[in-house]
């Protein structure tokens, strides 16, 4: 064996010691580096946190698979990318891609099974090269662990928004959908969430939806506070056992006891969201012949609580130019739609986590709410628009009062709050007042805490047709499905969420989308460019090596 080969040899066992000791090292101290500049693929340590838990493997199916436009095909590489990282940090981690239409034999069954399960396709228009086509997609994941499955939205369709702010905020969204979904999977310790009961609340019949959605998340349980008149003490005791309670749309007076109860639960800790309406009022109260009721006031015995809070709800309906439409009935029995001004539709200005991203929210003869001055931080979670006025009560209400042509020089009320959080310490309404019953540690100042005052109790969807309710946020008339639903996940996750799951909505990635015109337009040049471009750098370069390899050894 000559002295040159074995150089080679003990050259090339040298380079694979060397790659084996840097697959070890590599393995051992695994480091990924995020180089974009909005940081899109670095997790949040809520997410991290997440996947470190996990010990039994997560199987996640992507229906986003197939022939797609640019801006769904970057939703599937951000799908894909934000997978990756977490398969990267677990590999219990496992997902594929599947394209529910790539076999056409199988693919309309494929298809109806996808829709049973609850997977809604999305039709896209495409315009290629001046051509037109209609293709369907399934912006859609299941999460399958253990025997439990979760469905995980891929694409945002807020209605109003051009498709390519939608497809930035389902890249958002990503790692709060996947995050949440695995939460909801893995999740074995819920909270427990009291849905107040016993002063005229909605029907569960008409929470249904909603209530289906908070379950995935908490444990859920009645309580009614009369519920041991003889035991008042026991019965706060009771609701302390709670970490939330939901007060949706009461309709009867609270009594002093009731509200001490109310008021001692928020001071231990205990958060509050409060659907309230200090108008009575409803759409069924319109179905007479001559569709037409009279709002009024509603005493519900709430307004020193709300006072001490730092909010007052006034007896006062929201009309705000930008509402939706319903269906009335003309003299002569048809059907034709009218403005109705009683329904406002809120956009958010996405200022905090609980509304950002969030679809449209639909209202239902909202009341007004002032913030007043005390120490509690006020955010608003939702506001008219600026065309709104204010009515106060008691008002005549008929269906036929928007017929005419309005006078929009009357709508200069600005916008109105609809819906508030709270956070701070709050001061207990019974400060320095004869107590309505005796407990052990009475408390005049409370813990840190925080609620959610809403002036609606139609936000919830108190609506039904033929006697079933509607899905939340669905518009009976105009089939839109709005925002109600998630931005009131969101209220109860913001309260209850101390792993800071609600903050990954927050994350920000600018996305920059080709505008398809301009391809379309410059598609020849494009081509050039992207295409003839390299082929003649590469040509160049290919003839400037060939001259000076023969120009050295000629």
């Amino acid at each position: 064996m000559t002295s040159y080969t074995k150089n080679n040899i003990k050259k090339l066992l040298i380079t694979v010691v060397v790659i084996v000791i840097l697959n070890i090292v590599g393995n051992q101290f695994f480091k990924r580096f995020d180089l974009t500049s909005d940081k899109r693929y670095t997790l949040s340590e809520t997410t991290l946190n997440t996947l470190k838990n996990i010990k039994d493997p997560v199987y996640i199916d992507v229906f986003l698979e197939g022939d797609f436009p640019s801006e769904f095909k970057r939703l599937q590489s951000e799908t894909r990318q934000i997978l990756e990282e977490f398969s990267a940090y677990n590999s219990n981690i496992i997902f594929k891609f599947n394209n529910p239409l790539a076999d056409a034999e199988t693919a309309e069954q494929y298809t109806a099974e996808l829709i049973g399960l609850g997977f809604a396709p999305t039709n896209i228009n495409q315009n290629v090269k001046g051509k037109k086509s209609l293709t369907q997609i399934f912006p859609w994941a299941i999460a399958n662990y253990g025997e439990k499955s979760v469905r995980v939205p891929l694409l945002v369709n807020n209605f109003g928004n051009k498709p390519e702010q939608n497809i930035n905020q389902s890249v958002q969204l990503l790692e709060y959908a996947f995050t949440d979904a695995i939460t909801k999977l893995t999740n074995t310790n819920k909270k427990k969430i009291a849905i107040l009961k016993g002063n005229g609340e909605i029907n569960d019949k008409y929470l249904a939806d909603f209530l289906i959605s908070v379950k995935e998340y908490y444990a859920l349980g009645e309580f009614n506070l009369d519920s041991l008149k003889n035991d008042l003490p026991k019965t706060l005791e009771n609701l302390k056992r709670f970490e939330a309670t939901i007060v949706a749309k009461p309709t009867e007076t609270f009594s002093d006891e009731e509200k001490y109860i109310l008021d001692q639960y928020i001071m231990g800790g205990g958060k509050v969201i409060w659907l309230i309406d200090q108008v009575n009022i409803d759409l069924e109260h319109l179905q007479n012949p001559e569709q037409v009721s009279l709002a009024t006031p509603m005493d519900l015995n709430l307004d020193d609580l709300f006072f001490k809070y730092g909010v007052r709800i006034n007896a006062r309906l929201v009309q705000d130019l930008l509402s939706t439409p319903i269906t009335a009935k003309s003299p002569e029995g048809a059907d034709f739609p009218i403005d109705w001004l009683y329904s406002p539709i809120i956009k958010s200005e996405e200022n905090h986590p609980i509304n950002k991203n969030v679809n449209l929210v639909k209202l239902e003869f909202a009341n007004q709410i002032d913030t007043l001055k005390n120490n509690i931080k006020k955010t608003v979670l939702l506001k008219s628009s600026p065309q709104s006025r204010v009515v106060g009560a008691p008002v005549l209400v008929g269906l036929n009062q928007f017929m005419q042509e309005l006078n929009e020089s009357v709508f200069t009320n600005g916008n109105q709050i609809t819906g508030a959080l709270l956070e701070g310490n709050f001061t207990s309404a019974f400060k320095n007042r004869v107590k309505p019953f005796t407990i052990a540690k009475p408390a005049d100042d409370g813990v840190p805490n925080k609620m959610i005052v809403i002036a609606d109790g139609d936000i919830v969807n108190y609506n039904s047709v033929n006697k079933k309710p509607l899905v939340n946020g669905l518009d009976q008339w105009t089939q839109q499905v709005y925002g109600n639903k998630d931005f009131l996940m969101n209220c109860v996750n913001y309260l209850l969420d101390d792993n800071g799951l609600i903050n990954i909505r927050s994350k920000n990635i600018e996305l920059p989308l080709l505008d398809d015109q301009k391809v379309a337009d410059k598609y020849t040049f494009s081509q050039i460019i992207t295409v003839g471009l390299p082929i003649v750098i590469l040509g160049i370069f290919g003839l400037v090596f060939t001259f000076l390899r023969k120009r050295k050894y000629s």
